[in-house]
């Protein structure tokens, strides 16, 4: 009874080892293989930063924590990995996703976000895509520009939480985004540490992926 209890033992370790080896390693599918549209033009506020303080303290007393998630979106091309980000006005980039309702979780919500973002709307949900484990969260302990990778301590109610998840696509996807956005396949070489260009969020997404195995998918 006891050798069986122990071998039962390994086998439940390895194949949980298994499982987490799987788990880190990202299947990623050419660039050629996806569809890239487009669809009408979106309103985009512009906020000088006094405005977008006055919304986020408006949002605070209405609701409390605001909380975004966006995801990490990746394709192979020339062999490397490209992170998909959203371009606007030739300058700004962003990763997809935005804003969580209240009441909503942050998986419902991202796939929500996705399908406004990449999808002909809201209602039609990016097909084939599965949204991952969290890779990296940053706070806003209070309401300014600076976002955080961690709580500072004298800080106990942040008003604003960002989570980065990384999402697994599938072979043969549709992308449909508005007129004034781009859809580009940046190489994550290129991203590293060029905070200038990408801000201090995006450009840290290769430490975050440092963990994870790419697959090269030859199709």
């Amino acid at each position: 009874m006891g050798e069986e209890a122990r071998v039962l033992g390994i086998e439940s370790r390895e194949e949980n080892a298994t499982g987490r080896n799987h788990d880190s390693v990202v299947d990623l599918y050419p660039l050629s293989s996806y569809y890239f549209g487009s669809r009408e033009a979106v309103r985009v506020k512009d906020e000088m930063i006094t405005d977008r303080v006055a919304r986020l303290k408006s949002n605070y007393a209405a609701h409390g924590l605001r909380t975004c998630v966006e995801a990490v979106l990746l394709v192979e091309l020339f062999k490397h990995p490209h992170v998909l980000l959203l371009q606007y006005r030739n300058s700004i980039f962003k990763l997809p996703g935005g804003r969580l309702r209240p009441g909503e979780s942050d998986i419902e919500g991202l796939r929500r976000k996705l399908a406004s973002k990449l999808s002909v709307n809201e209602n039609v949900l990016v097909p084939g895509l599965e949204v991952g484990e969290c890779i990296g969260m940053w706070r806003r302990p209070n309401f300014e520009t600076s976002m955080y990778p961690f709580l500072p301590p004298n800080v106990k109610h942040p008003k604003e939480c960002l989570k980065l998840f990384l999402g697994r696509l599938a072979l043969h996807q549709q992308f449909v985004v508005p007129k004034n956005f781009k859809l580009l396949a940046v190489p994550l070489c290129q991203i590293h540490e060029n905070e200038k260009t990408y801000g201090p969020i995006i450009s840290q997404i290769p430490k975050l992926l440092s963990k994870f195995s790419f697959n090269m998918m030859e199709i």
